[in-house]
Parts: C-alpha cells; structure tokens; sequence
C-alpha cells in the first residue's frame, strides 16, 4: 500500500509475514560447542528477611555474549549483579564462571578472586588519580600484573578503546561525565576479565549523551571480546545494545530471547506492556480462527498458543490517514479523533479516541497529525495472543 494513504504513519512497517519462532528459553539453548559457558546461574535464590528478591533465576552466557538484564525498579536485576559479583552471597542454586562455580550455598569465592569488573552507574574514579592511573589501577595487584612499558601500553590501548586517545594524563574533574564513564569501562576491560558487570552506567547522563555512549560502549565490548551483562530498566537500552535480553519481574526472568524476539514474541501480557508500548485486547471467550473484530476494525490474529488471552497491538501497527483522504475506501478502517500527541522528534506517539470510547496508541512519523484532527485509523499486520500472565 503506498505510504501517501496514510500521511501520518511512521515508515517503520510491522512484519505481515510467518509468525516469528518463539523466544529460546534458558531450557532449550543448545551449547555451540563442548566448552563451558562464560556465565552460568542455575535456580538462584537470595532474600533479605521476609523479602525474596531473586526466587529461582537460570540464566547462561556464552564467551564474548553480551546480555542486558531489564526489568523495573525492585525487580532483583541489581541483587543478581551483586551475586555475580560476589557482594552478596547466595542462599541457593549455583554461579559459575567460565565452568568454575563460585557461589553455592556454604561456598562464596570473594569478589577479589572471581576478577569480575563492574562498572557503576557514575565512574566512581579515583579523583586523586590522573585517567591513566585509574585505567592502570586495575592491572595492580593481579597475578601476572602488567608493569613499566607493557602497563603503559595496555592503558593506552583501553584508553583508544574507549575513544580516549591522548587524554591519559588529565584529572577525572577535567572530565565530562561521558568521559568519566568510558574511564571506568576501560578500567574494567584493562585487567581482561572473565565478565564485565554494567550496572546501569548511563542512567546519570543526558539522552543525546546516554545515546552516544550506549553505541560507543557495545563497540569496545565487541572488539575486547568481552562477555558482559547490562542491568538496565530502560528498555531501549536494552534492545539496542544487548545480543538477548533477560525480563526480570519479582525476582524471576519472565523470558530470555534476542532483542527482536522479546519484542514481537513476548510470552505474556505483562512483558508485552514492559517491553515497549503496546494495546491488549481481551479474546472473546472460544474465540477461533485468524481474524477477530474489534473497535479498531478486523484485525489478523496469529494464535500464540492455547493459553492465549489477549491481542497485542504495537502502536507501529495502527496507521492514520485524514477522513477526506480519496483512496479512503480502499484501506477502510474505523473513525477516531487525535487526542494527544507526544512528539519525540523522529517520530511520536500519538493517542486516538474512538467511538466506542476506548482509545489506542498509533506511533507516526516526525509529522504527526494535531490534536482534535479526525482521522480513520486501521490496524496492519497481524497480531499476536499472548496469555495474561502477570496482569
């Protein structure tokens, strides 16, 4: 269909295609070869008196994957990086590392000894220490710690890592606050470690920085070969920088999958809403078939499973076009009027009402149509069921 029927809709088209593959669980990952994975967490459990903060988590890595571990705030992501790290102490299950466990219940290897790196959410820089002596403070005191010319040299290759060429002889105060994280990155890099922890480290800085520093810190990951694991709440975050992402929610993983699977294939109602904007409708009960009417007109329906209960509607899926528009009967569609457009920039998420009374989100283009517009409003692309879990 020509993008001039729907002069307000984002370029960004939803998939009419086969139903993608569901998301890989934990249970169903089949090891590429014999070797042990880099990160291995088997039915983990932590609680701090009556509060259960992590009940049960399985979640592996292989060598060089990086994982974002996403989910809101109180979920259990930031005690799980704390257990991989060592500042905690597990009550149950197992952590392994590289196929060393270091964490079982009566045995807790001590954070200096799992030579795990773990980047806070601010630098946390050593402010009497010029950039390259922090970047260097992390090859000091190590077995086979690096000396004279060769320390020098692996700092400056962290330093060009990070895209800090030169800067090794200024003060962390001398330092944005981008900057001031790259230093701690490359300080958790220098010493090579087994697993670098990403606790958040952007959550202090601007959004155009945050954006810069996302791409920028997954590019020096990928060329160290480095295995890590990003905790993380804000979801693009997550879906842009991650290889799978791992949904946290009261202390269990809801799901584990790419980026994109995650995001179309989500395994419940709750990690639809989570995972991105999205509308639920409820199935009629004994609904059968791939169509069902609704108050946006008939849409496709891709059954996800006999479980499932509810619709998912992405608000890429639901496309605008203005009532007088003249090839109005060829896309058909339902009446609605603009009621709030949140502008973003490259694009906006726009909010329609219809007759009926509910409304629905429809995200546009960079021109999105203005508030009290009439519209008519249709859903492309097929929908996917998910079961309410968690709703």
């Amino acid at each position: 269909m020509s993008t001039t029927v729907h002069p307000w809709t984002s370029t960004r088209r939803p998939t009419t295609g086969p139903t993608p593959a569901p998301a890989s669980t934990e249970s169903d990952r089949t090891p590429m070869s014999a070797q042990p994975h880099a990160v291995e967490i088997v039915d983990v459990a932590k609680s701090f008196g009556a509060v259960r903060a992590l009940a049960g988590v399985s979640l592996s890595l292989d060598h060089g994957e990086f994982v974002a571990v996403l989910g809101p705030s109180g979920c259990g992501k930031t005690t799980l990086l704390r257990c991989m790290a060592g500042f905690e102490r597990i009550d149950s299950g197992r952590i392994a590392l590289g196929g060393r466990a270091v964490a079982l219940p009566g045995i807790h290897l001590p954070p200096h000894r799992r030579q795990v790196a773990v980047v806070p959410q601010e630098g946390a820089l050593f402010p009497h220490l010029s950039v390259a002596d922090n970047v260097g403070f992390g090859l000091t005191g190590r077995r086979g710690a690096l000396r004279g010319k060769d320390r020098s040299r692996r700092v400056e290759e962290c330093l060009e890592l990070v895209g800090l060429t030169g800067m090794g002889a200024r003060m962390p105060h001398e330092l944005s606050g981008g900057q001031q994280q790259r230093v701690a990155l490359a300080r958790a890099l220098a010493p090579r470690p087994p697993l670098v922890l990403l606790d958040e480290p952007f959550s202090a800085l601007d959004a155009s920085l945050r954006a810069e520093l996302r791409s920028d810190v997954r590019t020096a990951l990928r060329e160290a070969d480095a295995t890590a694991i990003l905790v993380t709440h804000d979801q693009g975050e997550a879906l842009s920088m991650a290889d799978r992402v791992a949904v946290m929610r009261d202390g269990e993983i809801r799901q584990v999958g790419t980026p994109a699977e995650v995001y179309s294939t989500p395994v419940d109602a709750w990690v639809a809403t989570f995972v991105g904007e999205a509308d639920l409708i409820q199935l009629p009960e004994g609904h059968a078939g791939h169509s069902l009417e609704t108050h946006l007109g008939p849409i496709a329906v891709a059954e996800g499973g006999p479980l499932g209960t509810h619709v998912v509607i992405r608000p890429e899926q639901v496309l605008l076009t203005a009532l007088d528009h003249p090839r109005r009967s060829e896309v058909g569609g339902v009446p609605a009027r603009v009621q709030t457009v949140d502008f973003h920039g490259h694009d906006a998420l726009v909010t329609i009402s219809l007759p009926d009374g509910t409304t629905a989100r429809v995200r546009t283009g960079a021109h999105p149509p203005a508030v009290g517009t009439d519209v008519i409003a249709w859903v492309e692309g097929t929908c996917r069921t998910v079961p309410a879990g968690g709703l």
